[in-house]
């Protein structure tokens, strides 16, 4: 099978991938033969990938700037979705010929992944593989932390930051799915109209704009006081600027660092305007608390089929332009989702 290999840490958009007979200084190569994983207990189901996501946490593993650090070298991959492929004796859940989705800590990117029925999620035929590839991580870190952590109603103000990115996108989308007034902040005229066209009921193009400046005058404009949840993926200077414009109690979702700065929330300024700050790592909850990640991915799935949320593609990449998918990430392309998708010559959809 194919599969994408990071060998060494570094940048995986800095130079082509490599493979068995051609060197790089790429950090990944693409393997043309690796070994099929095989069923590894009862209940194990073989997947046939058909599309799997970019995510940036993916990015920062290969990077080596991960709160998770696997050894050398593994295959890199988060969410995914595909055909069953091979069931163990035990499994009841799924037939060869399904369509699944699921997510991993490690092993999408490669065209096979071998998993517990326990952890698929099962699709309608006829839908989309590759939209529902991108829904599980993105999607669900919105999900959990919109709607299980900050209760997200339709009486407040939600502020997105990095909204045209593939966790931001989401959160406005599930934003509005749950009545809330929502604020969208992203960078270049393209990425406005995107965000407009979701349903945001404001969005500040900060190429042009100052962030204080233009929410303070939509909030004005409608009668409102402050923000009451905001949506960080992007930390740095935007965090600090965002805190302005928070209500009292208002709650802080911490969900990464895209700008590389970590920012300071001072502990004096929460207690006084009694704020709640929740630091969300997604991907903890398979181990902590795996029946909130089966609940959300499933109203995910029944939001997608009754057409409440809409998974936009940017780009499409085949597994040997995983260096191209992965600038695109990087270097802040995407209107949306970054995908690797296998059995098509995927090009990149500008």
């Amino acid at each position: 099978m194919e599969a994408l290999l990071c060998k060494k840490l570094g940048d995986p958009a800095s130079a082509s991938v490599g493979n068995e007979s051609e060197s790089s200084s790429s950090p990944i190569e693409v393997i043309r033969n690796y070994p099929i994983p095989q069923l590894n207990s009862p209940t194990a189901v073989r997947v046939k990938v058909k599309a799997t996501s970019l995510n940036y946490a993916n990015y920062l593993q290969i990077l080596g700037k991960y709160q998770e650090k696997p050894p050398l070298p593994f295959i890199p991959g988060s969410d995914y979705a595909g055909t069953v492929d091979a069931v163990g004796p035990a499994v009841t859940n799924f037939k060869v010929g399904d369509h699944v989705c699921s997510f991993a800590a490690l092993g999408s990117f490669a065209s096979f992944i071998v998993q517990d029925q326990s952890l698929l999620f099962g699709l309608p035929k006829g839908c989309d593989l590759v939209a529902a590839a991108a829904l599980p991580v993105a999607f669900g870190t919105s999900h959990v932390a919109l709607v299980h952590r900050a209760s997200l109603s339709s009486s407040q103000v939600l502020l997105v930051l990095g909204a045209a990115g593939g966790v931001g996108f989401s959160a406005v989308q599930i934003g509005k799915v749950c009545g809330a007034v929502v604020i969208a902040a992203a960078r270049g005229a393209e990425k406005v109209q995107f965000l407009k066209s979701l349903g945001a009921d404001h969005v500040v193009d900060l190429t042009s704009q100052n962030l204080t400046a233009s929410v303070k005058g939509f909030l004005k404009s409608r009668k409102l006081k402050g923000v009451d949840v905001l949506y960080d993926p992007v930390g740095g200077k935007l965090t600090k600027e965002s805190m302005k414009l928070l209500n009292w109690g208002a709650q802080i979702l911490v969900i990464g660092f895209a700008s590389g700065e970590i920012p300071v929330i001072p502990a004096n300024i929460t207690l006084v305007k009694n704020w709640t700050v929740h630091g969300l790592y997604w991907g903890s909850y398979s181990i902590h608390r795996p029946a909130v990640l089966e609940d959300s991915i499933q109203e995910l799935l029944s939001w997608m089929e009754k057409g409440l949320i809409t998974i936009h593609i940017s780009h499409t990449y085949s597994i040997s332009e995983a260096n191209l998918a992965f600038s695109a990430l990087r270097d802040r392309k995407a209107i949306g989702k970054v995908m690797i998708v296998f059995d098509d010559m995927g090009r990149p959809k500008l």
